[in-house]
């Protein structure tokens, strides 16, 4: 009995174990699709690490010719070291935003404890922390902003903003539009340094900054207007082209996006005529 039982137990498991062996195999046609669909997905992959290094080696070259050529640049950089805050090595890094639709931004937002006694420190000095973790990756995601400040609106936590320069490498058309983006970004770090300026969670802050950075930048210069088709009329154009960006800006900014045109209003006379650190228009010179 128990040899028989044994041998009905072996039987089945070899017919199983033919059973088992005896499946067709994947079809010819699906095994090349595959691997065509893998060699499609290396070379997509390839190209676009090599179209990443050829947007961070001419970013990084336009970075360079801004600090060494630009005269708008150099007056920034000169004026925040005579203010006291001088720019840290490697303030203005060369980054990839991904789908982010910009040419830059400044600061990164850093975590603080509740129960911390740090203060914010509105310089341009830098922090022993370096919040970006890698030269290649934007510094933080819209959606890890937008969670730090649910945070912070639960009382969970504190915020603040470190003073850092990035530039989107894959959306700076040319030399000029990335040295406007310095400007730009520059302009911040100026608001940044001589007052106790709070973008974050103050909107009337960061549309006064966004509206002078918009406007002594030379983003809203009439050629580009006119090129992207925006240009109705040249008399108060200007203007209407600061607003717009500005808001734009403030949107961003889960505290202040419902009312980012109503902030920008408010701030706008006020900000629009402040050339500060320049003594007139940049661009009037």
């Amino acid at each position: 009995y128990f040899t028989s039982t044994l041998s009905k137990a072996l039987i089945h498991s070899i017919i199983n174990s033919m059973s088992s062996h005896s499946k067709p195999d994947k079809p010819i046609a699906e095994i090349t699709s595959d691997a065509a669909a893998d060699e499609i997905a290396e070379r997509e992959a390839k190209q676009k690490s090599e179209q990443q290094a050829k947007d961070r080696d001419s970013c990084n070259r336009y970075v360079r010719t801004g600090l060494n050529r630009n005269v708008t640049v150099q007056f920034l950089i000169e004026k925040l070291t005579s203010m006291g805050c001088p720019p840290p090595p490697g303030l203005i890094k060369c980054l990839d935003c991904g789908d982010k639709p910009a040419a830059g931004g400044f600061g990164v937002v850093e975590e603080i404890s509740p129960l911390s006694p740090s203060k914010p420190d509105n310089n341009v000095k830098g922090s022993k922390k370096d919040a970006t973790k890698s030269n290649d990756v934007c510094a933080q995601s819209q959606e890890k902003i937008n969670s730090l400040l649910k945070s912070q609106s639960e009382g969970r936590t504190k915020l603040r903003l470190l003073p850092e320069i990035f530039l989107c490498q894959q959306h700076l058309r040319d030399e000029t539009h990335a040295h406007e983006a310095m400007v730009h970004e520059l302009i911040h770090a100026v608001d940044m340094c001589r007052t106790k300026m709070d973008p974050m969670n103050n909107c009337i802050h960061m549309a006064c900054t966004e509206i002078r950075a918009e406007n002594l930048s030379g983003e809203c210069n009439w050629i580009r207007e006119l090129g992207n088709g925006r240009m109705d009329s040249f008399v108060g154009h200007g203007a209407k082209c600061v607003k717009r960006r500005a808001a734009l800006s403030v949107k961003a900014n889960p505290n202040c996006t419902d009312k980012a045109d109503e902030y920008v209003e408010a701030a706008f006379e006020r900000c629009f005529k402040d050339t500060f650190p320049f003594d007139r228009h940049p661009n009037l010179r």
